[in-house]
């Protein structure tokens, strides 16, 4: 009888030690390669995240301002202020100058107490037009007029600022605290704005500004903080929302481009990773009451 010698193949360690040598030569090259196109794919996808969220705070802002109480907005500083305040609107409307010619009062007592009156301490007048849903803490600012930013904040008689003191809800009439409004403040327009209480004034700040690398500095939202004669950097009080961060540079500016226009241009630069992106935006702002 004859024996077989079945061999058993497999690698040797010098194939294997051969086969371990390639993969690492090919790997190498595989990474030296990719690592380009994976860094660039980083660094965009980097870039578009800070310009998104640099966009979305300026439109935020922008949105917000464009509807702000006229002759509102302030800063600390003309230019290159990092603080911007305003009043926010949530409606408005015409009030009644002169008495109806017929019909029920809506003020009570006779139809000439429906109007607004300058020269008492009225408190209460007639909307000339559609309802406006009320809420308590709201308030009611007449006839703002004054390019420096403070009569709309003032509740005192030199101020345009008054507080709803009225039910609740859908309106026809208008109930205010009963302080006599300035002489300045009658105009032809018969307009008034509703600032609503649950905001009441609001901030924007940029704030802690600066860093080469990363950005050290943040760009909040300030609200429900009441209202300042003499506006108050930063806001005391209040809640306030986190917009942007890594902010390496913010510079906002307002200029009066005509006695009813005026112009917010706000810039600013998000850094990250050694890397920035830089966005402008202009604002215009409407200051015909």
């Amino acid at each position: 009888m004859s024996r077989h010698k079945h061999r058993h193949a497999g690698f040797t360690l010098v194939e294997l030690i051969m086969v371990m040598v390639i993969t690492g030569i090919l790997s190498a090259v595989v990474v030296v390669f990719m690592k380009r196109p994976v860094d660039q794919y980083m660094d965009i996808a980097r870039r578009a995240e800070m310009t998104d969220i640099a966009d979305t705070a300026l439109r935020r802002i922008g949105r917000d301002i464009r509807i702000a109480v006229p002759n509102s907005v302030r800063l600390p500083t003309p230019e290159g202020s990092t603080y911007i305040e305003f009043l926010p609107t949530k409606s408005g409307g015409r009030y009644r100058a002169a008495p109806a010619p017929s019909g029920t009062a809506q003020c009570g007592g006779t139809l000439a107490e429906d109007i607004l009156d300058f020269a008492i301490a009225d408190s209460c007048f007639e909307i000339i037009g559609p309802a406006i849903d009320f809420a308590v803490g709201d308030r009611i600012v007449v006839g703002s007029t004054q390019f420096d930013g403070n009569p709309p904040y003032d509740s005192s008689a030199t101020g345009v600022l008054r507080a709803y003191t009225g039910t609740a809800g859908s309106q026809t009439v208008v109930n205010i605290s009963g302080t006599q409004f300035p002489s300045s403040a009658q105009l032809p327009g018969q307009r008034f704005d509703v600032v609503p209480g649950d905001q009441q004034a609001v901030t924007y700040a940029c704030e802690n500004v600066g860093g080469a690398v990363d950005g050290t500095g943040t760009l909040r939202r300030y609200w429900a903080y009441g209202f300042n004669v003499v506006q108050v950097v930063p806001p005391l009080a209040g809640s306030s929302a986190l917009l942007a961060d890594k902010i390496s540079a913010c510079s906002i500016v307002y200029s009066m481009v005509s006695p009813r226009d005026a112009l917010v241009v706000i810039s600013l630069t998000i850094t990250r990773g050694g890397e920035s992106i830089s966005l402008y935006q202009e604002i215009h702002v409407n200051n015909m009451p």
